[in-house]
């Protein structure tokens, strides 16, 4: 099978879950300034899953991009992938409506623990079908970077309910780890 397909249809799910996201911003009545700080929770953590949606669309780009052709196991996978990634605006709008709480931060943190788990299960698949020699493969190696991500999200699932602040700060270390597209895979895609 073809990878198009499989992109075009990922690229716009990932295109309405930001819109979804950013209509879930309310605009406040009040004509001053300082009704916008009451939007500040909402409007911090909508920027935070606006760069992880964004993260997660660059990398998965240039993930298929490395992928030779798609089979059965890849659509199921990019699938559940998609599921993860479409419960970022619920987690995002729980938590910043509750101005950063343990319950919602620890959500956030499992729908995005579940969402990095779901792109390692891809990765697999991918690099199944075009085998272990693959440049995909090559390119990921041990795959520390996405195993210290599931690490940290776990850590930060715990840290919500004792220390909430570590939970925010390992999200956005998190977030910082992968802000520039993987340097791997793009090393792999410019010996191609």
């Amino acid at each position: 099978m073809k990878k198009e397909r499989l992109t075009a249809f990922s690229d716009g799910v990932i295109a309405i879950i930001i819109t979804i996201m950013v209509l879930e911003l309310k605009v406040p009545h009040d004509p001053t300034v300082a009704a916008l700080g009451g939007l500040l929770p909402v409007f911090l953590s909508y920027v935070l899953s606006f760069v992880y949606v964004a993260i997660y669309w660059n990398n998965h780009h240039h993930l298929l991009h490395m992928g030779e052709r798609v089979n059965g196991p890849i659509l199921w996978a990019n699938m559940h992938l998609l599921f993860w990634l479409s419960l970022i605006p619920f987690a995002t709008g729980w938590m910043g409506e509750n101005h950063f709480a343990a319950a919602p931060t620890a959500l956030y943190g499992a729908v995005l623990l579940m969402a990095a788990v779901a792109y390692f299960i891809l990765q697999g698949a991918i690099i199944r079908l075009d085998g272990a020699d693959s440049p995909l493969a090559r390119a990921l190696g041990a795959d520390r970077k996405g195993k210290a991500s599931l690490v940290a999200y776990a850590l930060a699932i715990a840290a919500a309910f004792w220390l909430p602040p570590v939970s925010h700060a390992l999200y956005v270390l998190v977030a910082l780890m992968w802000l520039i597209p993987d340097r791997r895979i793009e090393r792999a895609l410019k010996k191609a």
